[in-house]
């Protein structure tokens, strides 16, 4: 009787064998890998919700601004609201200040820099001659060549990453690609009017490069506000 329960004894006090032991960490290991790579995935998910939701808002904010220009544009006596020359598209628009009623001119080209290459957004100093104007407008023009060193104060923004865009106008009633728009004959009765022939619809297409915000291709349309139906 003894002698049975030293040798259960024994055996209740035996530790893992060798064997064991590997299989064990082995499982450990396993468990260990899954759960990493769960956690990583995650991590990943995470991140790309991240990239892909600031890329909205910056869109957003980028093509609100886009809109807002086109709305504020207006006319100065003998000057152009409206200019694009297949690089740039250079606005007239009422300054944002109600307080302080002024005029800049706005440029968007797309131009390569050190974060790539990107849809950029140039705005002059306020304004209130058409003497300022025409030096805007011609800054304006230089920025979109070759980033214009001498900018006079004004501010250059980069937006969203683009591969590409184009311009389309609405005119007699279908959307044509923008071109430069030919001038028409002053109007006695309306000195301060447009020299040009005003669209009555813009047509934004952005090409956007593949990446982990946003891609593909984006289609915005602007309808000048005295114009009494959207067109589509």
């Amino acid at each position: 009787m003894h002698d049975a329960r030293q040798a259960r004894s024994g055996a209740s006090s035996r530790g893992f064998t060798l064997i064991e032991l590997l299989v064990a960490i082995a499982v450990m290991a396993l468990l260990s890998l899954v759960s990493w790579r769960g956690l990583d995935s995650m991590s990943r998910a995470t991140t790309q919700n991240k990239q892909r939701a600031d890329a909205v808002l910056t869109l957003q904010a980028t093509l609100a601004q886009w809109g807002s220009d086109l709305d504020a544009m207006t006319t100065l006596a003998q000057t152009r609201p409206i200019d694009w020359d297949g690089r740039v598209l250079r606005l007239t628009r009422r300054g944002s200040d109600t307080t302080s009623p002024s005029v800049l001119v706005v440029a968007w080209a797309l131009r390569a820099g050190p974060d790539g290459m990107r849809w950029r957004r140039w705005q002059s100093l306020p304004f209130t001659t058409r003497g300022e104007w025409q030096q805007a407008w011609n800054l304006a023009a230089a920025w979109s060549q070759d980033g214009g060193t001498q900018t006079g104060g004004a501010s250059d923004t980069a937006l969203v990453p683009v591969d590409r865009w184009q311009l389309f106008y609405f005119r007699d009633n279908s959307w044509v690609p923008a071109s430069q728009l030919s001038s028409v004959a002053p109007n006695p009765n309306n000195p301060a009017g447009p020299v040009i022939a005003m669209p009555d619809g813009v047509r934004l297409v952005l090409s956007l490069p593949p990446g982990d915000g946003l891609s593909g291709t984006l289609t915005r349309d602007w309808v000048r506000p005295t114009v009494g139906s959207p067109k589509s």
